[in-house]
C-alpha cells in the first residue's frame, strides 16, 4: 500500500498572538513542523505544542529559519555560514528541551520560508544548514524539496534526506515552488488541493503553474496551517487519501 506523511507548520505564534490552530491540526497530521523562535514561536508555545503532539503520537520536527520575526522568516537574508549553522543548532536545541520534557524528542528538521527556498539552489547556505543539524544531532532526518542542494548535501553527510511536496503551492515546470509574490503561487481552491494531494501521493505528479505535468515524488506532504479553513481542508485531504488507498503515517 502507498503511504505518505502529512506535515503542517505549527506553533506559529508569539506571546498573545496565535496564527495556527495547533490542537485541531494535531488531530489530523502525522508530523508537526514546530516554529523554534526565529520566525515565530516562543518558549511557552513550543512547550505547549510539544506536549500536545506527544499526547497524540505526532512526530515533532524543528522548523528552523533565518532570524526574522518581523518578516515571518520570508525575507531574503545573507547570513555567514558559520553563524547560520550555529543558529540552526540553537533552534533545534531549544525545541529538543521541550520535546524531551513531553516524553518524546525532535525527530527531523525542516527549514522555513526564505531559508527553505534559498537552500534549494544555494550550496553555501544549504551546507550551513546541514552543518547545524550535524552539530545538534548527527542522525536527524532533513525534510526538503526533491532535487534540492539541501537534500543532496544532507545525504552526503549521512543524514536521512526526506522529500516533501506541497498540495497548496504552485510548481514551476522545473519542480520548484512558484515564489509567493507571483499570482497563483498559492492554490486556494479546496477541491484542487484535495485532488492534488491524491495525485502527489499516488502518482508523484502534479500540474505545474503552466499546466504541464511535473514529477514531484515525495515521502511527506505539507499542509499549511495558516490558510483560512486549514483544519477542515486537512481533514478532507486525509480522508480522501485514505479513501484512495493511501496509508497516512509518519516517515519516522
Amino acid at each position: 500500500m502507498t503511504s505518505i506523511d502529512l506535515n503542517a507548520d505549527l506553533g506559529e505564534g508569539f506571546g498573545r498572538w496565535q496564527l495556527t490552530d495547533d490542537e485541531r491540526l494535531l488531530s489530523v497530521v502525522t508530523s508537526a513542523n514546530v516554529a523554534c523562535g526565529f520566525h515565530a514561536g516562543d518558549a511557552a508555545t513550543m512547550r505547549r505544542v510539544c506536549e500536545q503532539a506527544a499526547g497524540r503520537g505526532v512526530r515533532i520536527g524543528a522548523q528552523v529559519s533565518y532570524r526574522d520575526l518581523a518578516g515571518f522568516g520570508r525575507r531574503a537574508m545573507d547570513v555567514p555560514p558559520a553563524e547560520l549553522a550555529a543558529e540552526v543548532a540553537y533552534q533545534i536545541g531549544a525545541l529538543e528541551v521541550f520535546a524531551r520534557a513531553a516524553g518524546t524528542r525532535v525527530s527531523y528538521v525542516k527549514p522555513h520560508g526564505a531559508l527553505y527556498n534559498r537552500v534549494v539552489h544555494d550550496e553555501e547556505q544549504a551546507g550551513a544548514v546541514v552543518d547545524g543539524v550535524l552539530l545538534a544531532d548527527a542522525a536527524l532526518p532533513v525534510l526538503g524539496l526533491p532535487g534540492s542542494r539541501l537534500l543532496e548535501l544532507a545525504a552526503k553527510a549521512g543524514l536521512p534526506a526526506v522529500t516533501e511536496a506541497f498540495a497548496d503551492r504552485a510548481y514551476t515546470e522545473q519542480g520548484t515552488l512558484v515564489p509567493r509574490g507571483q499570482d497563483g503561487a498559492v492554490v486556494t481552491d479546496p477541491d484542487a488541493v484535495v485532488e492534488r494531494s491524491v495525485g502527489l501521493a499516488r502518482g508523484g505528479v502534479v500540474a505545474s503553474h503552466s499546466g504541464a505535468p511535473v514529477e514531484v515524488r515525495a515521502r511527506s506532504l505539507c499542509l499549511h496551517g495558516d490558510t483560512p479553513g486549514a483544519v477542515e481542508l486537512a481533514r478532507r485531504v486525509r480522508a480522501r487519501l485514505e479513501e484512495s488507498g493511501v496509508r497516512v503515517e509518519a516517515f519516522v
